[in-house]
């Protein structure tokens, strides 16, 4: 039996019918055609599935789309505006910190929840901010120097 849900992703409010078991990844990208959202691992390891949920971040497939009534959501669509993309984004892509690109839109949000609540971080923070997040292209140098660049 589904459940409607109220929420708001990237600025916009949502009212939807969800299945119990369904993740937020999956409302996400196969009910709301956000497939910026990546889907990796299921298990909360990899981070690709990262979005900001009431300003925190979160592996999206690790939460189900009903604990979600009422909520907050960032997720990578909501980050490039008309006038172009984000400047994390921006220096992601200076920087040489995309190479397939499937952990970027999870790497890039959790990111921007790091300089969100830490405008200047140090190395560690940085670190510390993106661990929940692999990438098996970069090598993390050129995600680190696209995170540093961003600082304040």
């Amino acid at each position: 039996m589904k459940k409607i849900i109220n929420l708001t992703i990237n600025d916009q409010a949502y009212e939807i019918a969800v299945v119990p078991n369904k993740t937020l990844a999956d409302m996400l990208r196969y009910d709301l055609n956000l497939t910026g959202t990546k889907k990796g691992c299921d298990t909360g390891d990899c981070g690709a599935c990262t979005v900001i949920l009431n300003g925190d971040a979160v592996n999206s497939c690790l939460i189900l789309a009903v604990q979600t009534d009422g909520a907050v959501i960032e997720t990578i669509e909501g980050l490039a505006t008309d006038e172009g993309l984000h400047p994390i984004q921006e220096a992601f892509v200076e920087k040489g910190a995309i190479q397939c690109g499937f952990c970027s839109p999870g790497m890039i949000m959790s990111t921007k929840n790091l300089l969100d609540k830490n405008a200047n971080p140090t190395e560690e923070e940085i670190r510390e901010g993106i661990s929940g997040n692999l990438c098996r292209c970069t090598g993390y140098q050129k995600i680190f120097e696209a995170i540093d660049s961003q600082k304040s």
